[in-house]
């Protein structure tokens, strides 16, 4: 099979290293993420698993249409690739809410090996080793949190609405609340999502976006291309999520961010803005090492 050639944005001070474990898994990592924070993380590609079109090959839902068995074949390779198994993942519940979760190794395996016994849940929180928290994504923003002092981590699916409703903040005051993180300590990642070259909306969104970020238009996190018809704009949730994550103390030499868009590489990535509903889900790991 030949080498999936990948597009990367240019301006980003991070690089995204894509990585092949010897069971055929590609993934895509922060290795600067992991040495500051002692933790394992791995953002999943369209690459390496057993599913078949469309949601080939490494879908990672089992809310799609995919076969049940080919998507726990898929989590048992992913797993594979940071020394767990598939009865260690916690999954989010996600439904484009601000809600956190915190979880234990007694919610091991929900939302892949068990049920979930939760609902609107787009953040995880936990301190306990063993345990790998995850959450889904195709096109909107995986966020991975990491406090090396506390030794907590947080996952988090920021899409556009999760994101002008504060999860970022809302996950560093899950952190604090239940562990003691100082937002200073924190390490962040924005993963592989959609850029904002590629990211068009509408005015109705872009006036959401001014309401819930007044400096949205000032900062560049709104604007519009030269040719675009006076309707349109430009959202930038990479600059944004940056942005409000500093707001709640988070140190902007300890945002890693994305220089891999998912619309800009669909042979590698899932995205939704290319292949609509008839797709797999990508989903990202993190667990402490």
């Amino acid at each position: 099979m030949s080498v999936v050639r990948i597009l990367r944005k240019k301006n980003s001070k991070a690089t995204l290293h894509r990585i092949t474990h010897e069971n055929g898994v590609t993934y895509l990592s922060f290795d600067s993420f992991s040495e500051a924070t002692g933790t394992r993380h791995a953002f999943a590609t369209r690459l390496g698993g057993v599913s078949r079109a469309p949601f080939d090959t490494m879908n990672l839902s089992f809310t799609r249409g995919d076969d049940p068995d080919a998507v726990t074949e898929n989590y048992r390779r992913i797993t594979q690739v940071m020394g767990r198994v598939p009865d260690d993942v916690i999954c989010t519940f996600q439904t484009h809410t601000a809600h956190v979760r915190k979880v234990t190794r007694e919610d091991a395996g929900k939302g892949v090996t068990r049920d979930r016994d939760y609902t609107d849940t787009d953040g995880l929180v936990t301190d306990e080793e063993g345990v790998v928290l995850a959450c889904f994504w195709a096109d909107c923003v995986p966020l991975l949190f990491a406090d090396p002092v506390r030794r907590a981590i947080g996952v988090a699916h920021a899409g556009r609405r999760g994101t002008t409703g504060g999860i970022g903040k809302k996950m560093v005051e899950a952190m604090h609340a239940y562990y003691g993180t100082d937002a200073a300590d924190l390490h962040v990642a924005i993963g592989p999502s959609i850029c904002a070259e590629c990211y068009e909306i509408g005015t109705d969104v872009a006036e959401e976006v001014s309401v819930a970020f007044p400096g949205a238009k000032e900062t560049g996190v709104l604007f519009q291309k030269e040719d675009a018809p006076r309707d349109k704009y430009q959202l930038d949730l990479w600059l944004l999520n940056s942005l409000l994550l500093r707001e709640a103390g988070v140190r902007s030499d300890r945002i890693t961010v994305t220089d891999i868009c998912t619309r800009c590489n669909p042979d590698l990535l899932f995205s939704h803005r290319v292949r609509g509903e008839a797709r797999g889900n990508l989903a990202a790991f993190l667990t402490l090492a």
